[in-house]
């Protein structure tokens, strides 16, 4: 990331701080942050969170492309609950936001985070799945991507077009649990028992 990225979260660190946080004046500079996020690949809930809150308190100013942003780059976070926390800041009205493929082309790094969750979720969910289905749900219908993503997390494919993630039983680690009682705690609950 670029030293003047580095300085503008600094400077948005500060603002919000403060009172400011919620200053209908600050939106412009947020904003503009939300879209350095996109270009340059970096994320900051917080920041965004305060954007979705000045739309709150301010719909006039509500900006469709941003907001968009913003929910774009919480899909990147996924695993985490960030787009849930993000979409119930936004108003009812404004939730029904149209497909727009530029606003998928101008978040840096989307396709690829959202390719690894699903690698994530493929990887706890399954043993082994056949090419064709990681393919889709990989949206790689030209099945360019499917190899990257299985040499990444080291899944191999066989003949029959099977894709081996992982044998579940391999990973299972039993935990011995040692329980430390001494004589002294024992004893006394045996002497109120009499």
């Amino acid at each position: 990331m670029s030293s003047s990225f580095e300085q503008m979260r600094a400077n948005v660190g500060k603002l919000l701080r403060g009172i400011d946080r919620y200053n209908p004046e600050n939106l412009a500079t947020l904003e503009r942050y939300v879209e350095t996020q996109a270009r340059e690949n970096a994320y900051d809930l917080e920041a965004n969170l305060a954007v979705l809150k000045l739309y709150q308190f301010n719909p006039a100013y509500f900006q469709t492309q941003v907001t968009s942003q913003i929910l774009l780059k919480a899909l990147t976070n996924l695993p985490h609950t960030d787009f849930t926390l993000c979409k119930c800041m936004i108003d009812q009205t404004h939730t029904s936001l149209e497909e727009n493929r530029e606003l998928i082309d101008g978040i840096t790094g989307f396709e690829d985070s959202v390719r690894k969750f699903i690698c994530h979720v493929v990887g706890i969910t399954y043993q082994t799945i056949e090419h064709r289905l990681l393919a889709e749900m990989l949206g790689d219908p030209l099945d360019t991507q499917v190899k990257v993503w299985m040499n990444k997390y080291g899944w191999t494919e066989n003949e029959e077009g099977q894709i081996f993630i992982f044998n579940q039983e391999e990973s299972v680690k039993p935990k011995n649990i040692v329980e430390k009682i001494d004589f002294e705690s024992v004893s006394s609950i045996m002497a109120t028992s009499q």
